[in-house]
């Protein structure tokens, strides 16, 4: 028989280890906390977190395999957050069917759709548990193979993330903007999936993706040109590092005039978090803001058109072009 299951009213906050002040300070209050994890019965907007429960509830058992068959009986996919009885949880996950809780992932790689249910111990007979969650990925968190080699910088694991959660990346015969581009790191992403990039930025790339034949360089400050100088594009990606009021106002131009359809843009603060303007950010719909497991002292603002078309807008600017360093406009 199973056991009985307490629905809990709310949702569970998973907090980021270095930023359980930022999640605090979002929330407000709170009903209960067990170690990193933070109920609140009034659920309300949070983006400093690795993970949110969002159908919480707690069951009792008696048995580590009542526990596994309990949460079997719910769905396939758990991934288990452990703050205490450990052995106890790791015997309960054996018997759960298995996931690669922490195994590098190869990029591009489609998200399964099954949910990816979050589980804890409360006691040695108490479960917590979620079967949905906002991240896919285990725990919250996902590693990617690492190329030590070829990109310039190690940013190219963030826009890697954002674009596996985003569910669509681009592709040959896309057009893209990489504002704040130096040294690379996001360009390398970009030209590696055949997409042809406007690269900006007053520091120049590395010297083998300034002579790329699908980057074109333009030595300026991104946010002094005007999108319509520079779309239609079918991709936006910024990651530069600037106030995020500034941010929000250059993207705010770009949707405006319909010139992009997808956007992929870190937030990045500048000492304490600008609550105002990633609300802003999060306002937009279709809009989704999270903090990757790439990010640091940053959230990043993901977006993309529900009716985006493959078709290419007429018009719009085709590569192979010659590399510059002159600017768009004066």
């Amino acid at each position: 028989m199973a056991s009985p299951i307490e629905q809990l009213p709310g949702w569970v906050y998973q907090a980021l280890p270095e930023f359980v002040d930022h999640l605090e300070k979002e929330l407000g209050s709170w009903d209960n906390q067990w170690g990193p994890l933070y109920y609140r019965r009034i659920p309300t907007k949070a983006f400093w977190v690795q993970n949110i429960w969002l159908n919480p509830f707690m069951a009792h058992f008696t048995s580590i395999s009542e526990a596994a068959r309990l949460l079997k009986s719910i769905q396939r996919n758990w991934a288990p957050l452990l703050v205490r009885n450990f052995r106890r949880g790791q015997l309960i996950q054996e018997q759960l069917p298995h996931i690669p809780l922490d195994k590098p992932r190869e990029f591009p790689f489609v998200v399964p759709p099954a949910p990816m249910g979050a589980w804890t111990l409360l006691d040695e007979h108490t479960l917590l548990a979620s079967a949905h969650t906002t991240s896919p990925f285990p725990g919250g968190t996902i590693q990617f193979v690492e190329n030590k080699i070829d990109p310039p910088s190690r940013a190219y694991l963030k826009l890697q993330e954002a674009l596996v959660r985003l569910g669509a990346w681009p592709g040959p015969g896309d057009l893209c903007i990489d504002a704040g581009a130096s040294p690379g790191g996001w360009t390398w992403v970009l030209t590696r999936l055949g997409a042809q990039v406007i690269a900006i930025d007053r520091a120049p790339l590395a010297p083998h993706l300034m002579e790329h034949p699908l980057v074109r360089y333009v030595k300026h400050d991104a946010f002094t040109l005007k999108p319509q100088d520079l779309g239609p594009v079918d991709w936006v990606f910024s990651d530069v590092i600037c106030y995020p009021p500034r941010l929000f106002g250059w993207i705010e131009q770009w949707l405006s005039l319909g010139l992009a359809k997808n956007y992929v843009c870190t937030i990045k603060m500048q000492g304490d978090p600008d609550m105002e303007t990633t609300a802003r950010f999060a306002a937009i719909p279709g809009s989704t803001v999270v903090h990757l497991s790439y990010n640091k002292h940053e959230l990043t603002w993901l977006y993309r058109h529900p009716g985006e078309s493959t078709d290419r807008p007429e018009g719009k600017a085709v590569f192979p072009v010659p590399m510059t360093e002159e600017p768009l406009c004066k």
